[in-house]
């Protein structure tokens, strides 16, 4: 399958930022983990579930700390069970507790990086990690491109399932479950692949900027769209585009490519903050 990527992009995409193999492998990557980044995106920002997603980079972080610790376990896997526990319990105490879910998110999400942090830290072995902090989008291998296809597929499998109830629960909780709806196992789901997708990632982008690629290109695609066909169509494009202009840019700028992608769409969304208004009217 890479094999035949290789020469297509060789014989479509002849620019020398392409001539390595790693570059190609990156790109592929981009072109498969940004669109689920806008898609799933349009939920959080619409949901206003910004501080819920950015606390699962900190669990994800803990993941990474809890199978160092363990021992034997392979930091994606740790990462991606723990990211996945740490959601369905938020979403779960959130919709049965009477306390705010700020503050269930804050508890946990400040417990995870503390905790994380505090075993990382043990016996100076920090540095280790800190990769994870900025990410390294050109390190990924074959296996893991592989990896990202099949939570692609998986994701927007799920995304075409549960849309529809998804998109009720979060204009109307009530009414969705005067529907029949179950709420909590739709909330579940939708929280479930925002931390698979967050987890998997964390080890590119980095676990700083994580939560940004989740937000900027959809807070940029709500700036000009009137309707939600147009709101998830556009917040596709533009993390589509902030991944690949920020890939091209970080190899010529010699930057550190997640950093760059998320300046990239930071940049989409002030600018369409700024010419929102024309294309309300």
């Amino acid at each position: 399958m890479l094999d035949l990527w290789y020469e297509l992009t060789t014989i479509l995409l002849p620019f020398q930022w392409l001539d390595h193999n790693f570059m190609k492998n990156a790109l592929l990557a981009v072109l498969l983990v940004t669109p689920l980044f806008g898609l799933l995106g349009t939920m959080v920002v619409s949901n206003r579930m910004v501080f819920f997603s950015d606390s699962l980079g900190h669990g994800a972080f803990t993941g990474i700390a809890i199978g160092v610790l363990i021992g034997g376990i392979k930091p994606l896997t740790a990462l991606v069970l723990f990211s996945l526990f740490f959601s369905i319990v938020i979403t779960v105490i959130k919709n049965k507790s009477s306390v705010s879910t700020d503050t269930i998110i804050g508890v946990f999400s400040s417990t995870a990086i503390a905790l994380g942090l505090m075993i990382m830290s043990h016996g100076g072995s920090f540095a280790k990690f800190s990769s994870y902090l900025i990410g390294d989008l050109l390190s990924i291998t074959p296996v893991e491109i592989g990896m990202l296809f099949g939570v692609f597929i998986g994701i927007v499998l799920l995304w075409l399932v549960i849309f529809n109830k998804i998109l009720v629960i979060s204009i109307n909780p009530s009414l969705a479950a005067s529907r029949g709806i179950n709420t909590l196992l739709i909330e579940i789901l939708f929280s479930s692949a925002l931390a698979i997708v967050v987890a998997i990632s964390i080890q590119w982008v980095g676990l700083l900027i994580i939560n940004s690629m989740l937000v900027l290109p959809a807070a940029a695609a709500r700036n000009v769209t009137s309707n939600v066909r147009q709101y998830h169509l556009v917040s596709v494009l533009f993390a589509i585009f902030a991944g690949v202009a920020g890939l091209i840019l970080s190899y010529y700028w010699n930057t550190a490519t997640g950093a760059t992608i998320i300046l990239v769409a930071a940049m989409l969304f002030f600018t369409t903050f700024l010419l929102r208004n024309r294309f309300i009217e």
